[in-house]
């Protein structure tokens, strides 16, 4: 097996273990994130329902207004502030927070310092 799939493999079993901590419903969704090299995702989810409430990422026109490049924590906290604030539209204040399976360092932590700053908590 080379590097990259023994990574993966490594990224998915962590990623397994989070989630089966981690439950998200509609009053308390999960604030997902999803991380790649180019860009950074965060989405809410309600697992009762399987459905998605509302979701932000490097990818979404107001972002890309910004003119900011997606691969940085500047990036990340840009992406959670647009997602909380889409949060507290929908009505939501408390979160449980997936980090996927990846640290809780740089733009993951990013990502949650900015959804803290709008407004979420968790």
């Amino acid at each position: 097996m080379n590097k990259f799939k023994a990574k993966r493999k490594q990224l998915e079993r962590r990623k397994r273990r989070v989630r089966a901590k981690i439950f998200g419903t509609a009053e308390r969704p999960r604030l997902n994130v999803r991380r790649s090299n180019a860009h950074i995702y965060a989405q809410l989810v309600n697992d009762v329902e399987g459905r998605t409430i509302c979701s932000a990422s490097t990818l979404d026109a107001s972002f890309r207004a910004t003119g900011k490049v997606g691969s940085n924590k500047e990036a990340a906290e840009a992406v959670g502030k647009l997602v909380g604030e889409r949060a507290l539209e929908k009505g939501i204040t408390e979160v449980t927070f997936d980090r996927g399976g990846h640290l809780y360092h740089g733009r993951v932590k990013a990502l949650a310092d900015g959804a803290r700053a709008a407004g979420l908590k968790f």
